[in-house]
């Protein structure tokens, strides 16, 4: 059996991370992409990594920038051969209500979120294409799903994530190609974990199973997609959010 590659956007983040690790683990062939601030850390990310047992390479691009982009992917396949899975897992947040939310803050995300999905997944498609295999999984969130208030950047943007899912999915899927959304609620990440302890109990209070999910249990999900019998299954949203929200 050929042993796939994979590109995990953002791969340097906690859930990002945890999808790295995963798919290592099931035998594929990882790199990972870091951008910005994320970059500055690259050496200790990738010692730290070391120590677990993993050597995954990094790849610099700016994912909001498609000329960027260009140059990460051809990086990426340099260090480990055409792309057989992609995994679109950055994003970032400038929240705000939206009445004084600035064009700076809505732009931002709407290019880092939803615009990267556009500008790294033309770059592998009709490399898949050519191929008949690919599987491309867009890590969305609950709040795309459901909404949150100060959040309208954000939600809009992981909504489209999904749109752009069903969408992409009706055209590929005759070529052996999976498009799928993952759509996490609450991860125990180092950003959600440095949130006020008081405030993340009132979090808790509104999931179900009474606790935050952790990355482990997003990348599960994803390596399920990525497996090669995964093949039946495109154009889904699939929720991991502790029954927060069901629909």
């Amino acid at each position: 059996m050929k042993k796939h590659t994979v590109l995990v956007t953002g791969g340097t983040g906690g859930i990002g991370k945890a999808i790295c690790m995963a798919l290592s683990d099931e035998g594929f062939s990882v790199v990972a992409s870091c951008s910005g601030n994320s970059c500055k850390k690259m050496d200790i990310w990738q010692e730290e990594m070391k120590m677990q047992g993993y050597s995954i390479p990094l790849v610099r691009g700016d994912v909001a920038d498609f000329d960027s982009c260009t140059k990460m992917v051809q990086d990426a396949e340099q260090l480990i051969g055409s792309i057989d899975i992609l995994v679109n897992v950055a994003g970032i947040t400038r929240d705000g209500s939206f009445r004084k939310m600035s064009t700076t803050q809505w732009q931002n995300v709407i290019r880092t979120n939803l615009d990267s999905v556009y500008n790294v997944t033309q770059q592998v498609i009709n490399g898949m294409i050519e191929r008949r295999f690919g599987r491309i999984i867009n890590i969305s969130s609950v709040n795309g799903q459901k909404g949150q208030f100060g959040q309208t950047n954000y939600s809009a943007a992981k909504a489209g994530m999904h749109g752009f899912t069903m969408a992409l999915a009706q055209e590929v899927a005759h070529k052996g190609i999976t498009v799928n959304t993952v759509s996490p609620g609450y991860i125990a990440t180092e950003m959600v974990m440095a949130v006020d302890e008081d405030i993340r109990k009132e979090i808790v209070k509104q999931i179900p199973v009474g606790r935050f999910g952790e990355p482990e249990e997003i990348a599960r999900v994803v390596s399920f997609l990525a497996d090669e019998q995964s093949g039946f299954i495109t154009g889904a949203d699939m929720s991991i959010n502790g029954g927060m929200y069901m629909h």
